[in-house]
């Protein structure tokens, strides 16, 4: 039984091109070194002294730069290439995340916030088109599955690195940090991941979700889709925003026990989803449903910390949010890279990465402000409905694409 276990954990990831592979590693290296931003909150509250309406603006504006970013990034890879966009906004963003360190006026970190971010995911649209250059067709589903690996094995590995950084030398380490994986990354890409262009061929994941159009804005299903993927992006990000105060403030964690709960997600992640993927696949599973239960969880998972005062429900909740997250990113990235027909990957890309950026620019803020004018716990019931929201809106959409 223990062998068989291993050998279909071998299956989930043969036959993945060693492209995919070196692009795995340079963003493992990526996220590992964004370490920042699950202990920000923290790091505005406590050494700026902010106050939370504050914070909830500087959050706010990371998601207007999140949402410009990724639309001109998607707008760029498809004009001058992928390859290109991801180098210089890894090389840009270096040196805005050490700049950081520097801005410790609420303006000032306003502005600062938003530079940083416009550049930092323009990356994101262009690692999303790159797969369809490097990956295989049919591997495009555990292609994707690999990336968010690499990238939740680096957030697993960040955060606790991260506490530690805090407790040696300080929150100005982090910074450091940030800006110099970031260079990394691009000797290593330059090194080892050669430009290429994109196949004239569209990647499939179930014959009733892929259809030709004309133009993303007649796409009807698709941006019923995107809302789904906001409202989702919306409860999600609760877990980088108020998650760490609810910690911090209610439960009166440390720094590193933050860090460790944080590394927990990414932990689980790292052992089981690519497995898992496999076998939804293996089994020819319909995807949609799957999304559809994964924002069930999605919601039970905050609405699970009002049920009792006691540590252990943080943990519990963690493990739902980890659960939902595995099931619905892989399918939802790959929904919105089946549905771009050739030649329009960028512009579908970028609005699915928008979609998720416009959710951060309201996201922290709500959030904030909910906690300061009525608790936590309205603020758990509020992400509670909305993920339940988000439930209707995928029923409706698995009904469009039957019609």
């Amino acid at each position: 039984m223990v062998k068989s276990t291993i050998r279909g954990y071998q299956d989930s990831f043969r036959g993945l091109s060693i492209e995919v592979w070196y692009l795995a590693l340079i963003t493992f290296i990526n996220r590992a070194g964004t370490m920042v931003l699950p202990f920000m909150s923290l790091y505005l509250t406590q050494d700026l002294k902010l106050t939370l309406s504050q914070v909830g603006w500087i959050m706010t504006s990371f998601g207007v730069g999140s949402f410009v970013g990724t639309y001109i990034g998607g707008k760029l890879s498809d004009s001058i290439g992928f390859y290109k966009v991801m180098v210089r906004s890894l090389l840009t963003t270096g040196f805005l995340f050490i700049a950081l360190q520097f801005i410790h006026t609420f303006e000032g970190f306003l502005i600062g916030i938003f530079l940083t971010m416009l550049v930092a995911d323009m990356f994101r649209p262009a690692m999303f088109v790159s797969l369809k250059a490097y990956s295989k067709p049919e591997n495009t589903t555990r292609s994707l599955t690999l990336i968010r690996l690499a990238i939740n094995l680096g957030f697993s590995f960040g955060p606790f690195l991260g506490g530690i950084i805090i407790a040696a030398i300080g929150y100005p380490g982090l910074f450091w940090v940030d800006g110099l994986t970031c260079i990394a990354a691009i000797f290593i890409m330059k090194l080892v991941l050669k430009e290429r262009k994109i196949k004239e061929s569209i990647t499939t994941i179930d014959d009733d979700i892929v259809t030709q159009v004309k133009s993303v804005y007649q796409d009807k299903p698709f941006w019923i889709f995107l809302a789904v993927v906001f409202l989702m992006g919306f409860v999600f990000l609760q877990l980088f925003t108020t998650m760490p105060l609810y910690y911090k403030e209610v439960f009166a964690l440390t720094e590193v026990q933050i860090g460790l709960l944080m590394a927990l997600n990414g932990f689980l992640i790292f052992l089981f989803e690519m497995p898992l993927i496999h076998y939804i696949e293996k089994k020819l599973l319909d995807k949609l449903k799957i999304i559809t239960w994964s924002l069930v969880v999605f919601a039970l998972s905050f609405l699970v910390l009002n049920t009792v005062m006691w540590v252990g429900v943080l943990i519990l909740g963690m493990l739902l949010i980890t659960v939902g997250e595995m099931l619905a990113f892989p399918f939802t990235n790959n929904f919105a890279m089946s549905r771009a027909p050739t030649g329009k990957e960028g512009r579908y890309l970028a609005l699915y990465s928008m979609a998720f950026s416009l959710a951060h620019i309201f996201s922290a803020k709500t959030g904030m402000e909910v906690i300061d004018r009525f608790g936590f716990a309205a603020n758990w019931y509020l992400m509670g409905g909305l993920g339940l929201l988000a439930v209707v809106l995928m029923i409706w959409l698995r009904r469009s694409l039957k019609v």
